[in-house]
């Protein structure tokens, strides 16, 4: 599929151009699109951790006081059958929930990001090694391609005799696919950082807290179809955009960070001329 150009002369009516990467909080950008205009909402928004100025609170009341008004900043500008995806600590995603639902959103799953990340020396409790990934809709009237995010057999000893015997299930015979079986809502990707290693040494990425491409891709695929509006107003480095750039769907991203922003228009423009 060829990738959407990094620029492109039709901006939504409220003047945020498609397939940029904007220099502004995610309030400016929520006030600058027009209602039911974005199919998909990707965002990693701050978890309160503490793991950079943006990313650091007072209490959580404040944090929770920020989290809602965004949220209810971006409603109203996705479509009746557009998604939200909203990554946060399993903490944090169980009071996000209630919040959706209490403005009407459609519960669809609550995803586990199992990181396979390394863990820490927890001893009063069990240690933490995931994130979620809140999927919730406007409708029941959504996007979503589950043939495109298919992934392989657990069993493939098992799923090489079905191939041509099938297997018995209620009386018919099934025959697996072979593009492998639908996803679950429990995700094994690895962390960015650990997908970029040199030499088996952790290195620096830029951001603090990175999500892997692989990840943000099987959300779009999922979720959005080619030439539909993705938009990230928490992009980081920009692997929303990225992404979406990839698999041919238009984007509007946004970073209050003036260096995130600098990496994320690099990264689009490596893309962009194949590096």
């Amino acid at each position: 599929m060829q990738p959407v150009k990094e620029e492109c002369s039709s901006p939504t009516s409220s003047g945020l151009a498609y397939n940029r990467v904007y220099q502004m909080d995610c309030f400016d950008i929520l006030r600058r699109l027009d209602d039911l205009s974005i199919d998909l909402a990707v965002l990693d928004p701050p978890y309160n951790m503490k793991k950079a100025a943006w990313d650091t609170f007072g209490s959580d009341g404040e944090f929770f006081e920020f989290t809602f008004a965004w949220i209810d900043a971006l409603l109203p500008k996705i479509k009746s059958n557009g998604s939200i995806y909203i990554f946060n600590t399993p903490y944090n995603s169980a009071f996000i929930l209630q919040h959706l639902v209490s403005q009407g959103m459609i519960f669809q799953n609550w995803v586990t990001w199992d990181k396979r990340d390394g863990f820490g020396g927890a001893r009063r409790r069990y240690i933490n090694g995931q994130e979620t990934i809140l999927f919730f809709t406007k409708s029941r009237n959504h996007t979503f391609n589950y043939d495109e995010i298919r992934v392989p057999y657990r069993s493939t000893s098992r799923m090489n005799h079905a191939k041509t015997k099938g297997i018995l299930k209620n009386g018919k015979r099934w025959f697996p696919n072979p593009n492998g079986g639908l996803c679950s809502e429990v995700w094994h990707f690895s962390s960015a950082r650990h997908k970029n290693k040199i030499n088996g040494k952790v290195r620096s990425l830029g951001h603090a807290t990175p999500k892997p491409l692989d990840m943000i891709e099987r959300i779009i695929k999922a979720s959005s179809n080619p030439g539909d509006l993705v938009l990230d107003c928490f992009a980081g480095t920009g692997t929303t955009a990225v992404a979406a750039q990839r698999l041919g769907r238009n984007f509007i991203c946004g970073d209050q960070s003036a260096e995130y922003v600098s990496l994320a228009r690099q990264r689009l423009q490596s893309k962009a001329l194949g590096l």
